[in-house]
């Protein structure tokens, strides 16, 4: 019978080889057809989005400090991930019904998800983060945040990138940048569009939507809870290891 912390350990071995994986032919092609496409959009259109993904992300990121719990303190491994897993449920089951309603309600309403769908994903990154028991009023921890986004949704080639950022957090949060304006908000973005617009396209489509949007919109949020819990084992990996029963490897 495993204990928490070994479970714990053997799932984020796991997830440490899949963020370092080498990138696949199938990646590579993806990730040029992806270069090409942007390419072909005007600068200005590239500079609109990238400025409309930074005012909801900002605004979104440092307006729900007010509202986000205090962090956990002096709990166990248990606790904490069974207190994380109640919340992934909840949300969960908001984006799969958000995406139910604005999938059955046409290409307008359509549209509404992708603004919708990215408050509701970056406040379950405040409640996890606070579960783990990190201050997100640091300003550091909520670029943390960015960072476990961009982990969860962008190509293997970024990602390979932005893990070994994660990976060396307490070093690397002392290159950060001292305001949040200097951040790659571009390359997060583009890499964002390009991650799930393949998966959320369908859901425009007349009476395929509804359904279309709500398992998109599951799976999304599951994926990212996933990339969130692993990104803080690995962050207090030293204290996981500490707490193994004596005979545990």
């Amino acid at each position: 019978m495993l204990t928490p912390e070994q479970q714990a350990l053997i799932e984020l071995r796991e997830w440490q080889q899949k963020m370092q994986q080498t990138p696949t032919l199938l990646n590579r092609f993806t990730r040029r057809l992806q270069i090409r496409l942007n390419a072909l959009l005007p600068e200005k259109v590239h500079q609109a989005l990238t400025s409309a993904i930074k005012q909801m992300v900002r605004g979104v990121l440092f307006g729900s400090t007010h509202t986000t719990r205090k962090p956990l303190l002096d709990a166990s491994l248990t606790e904490r991930e069974a207190a994380v897993r109640d919340h992934v449920r909840y949300y969960r089951t908001t984006a799969a019904a958000e995406g139910a309603v604005t999938g059955a309600g046409g290409f307008l309403l359509g549209l509404a998800d992708f603004p919708l769908l990215l408050g509701i994903k970056l406040k379950l990154l405040f409640d996890v983060a606070a579960l783990y028991g990190y201050d997100v009023r640091d300003y550091s921890e909520r670029l943390f945040l960015l960072h476990i986004f961009q982990l969860a949704f962008s190509s293997q080639h970024t990602r390979n990138d932005i893990y070994r950022r994660v990976a060396d957090w307490d070093a690397y949060r002392h290159t950060l940048p001292p305001d949040v304006h200097d951040f790659d908000w571009r390359t997060f973005q583009q890499e964002y569009r390009d991650y799930i617009d393949l998966a959320k396209l369908a859901q425009l489509v007349p009476v395929i939507g509804a359904a279309v949007g709500a398992v998109a919109n599951y799976r999304l949020i599951e994926q990212l809870a996933d990339t969130a819990m692993n990104c803080y084992r690995l962050r207090g990996r030293a204290a996981l290891e500490k707490a193994l029963p004596a005979s545990g490897n």
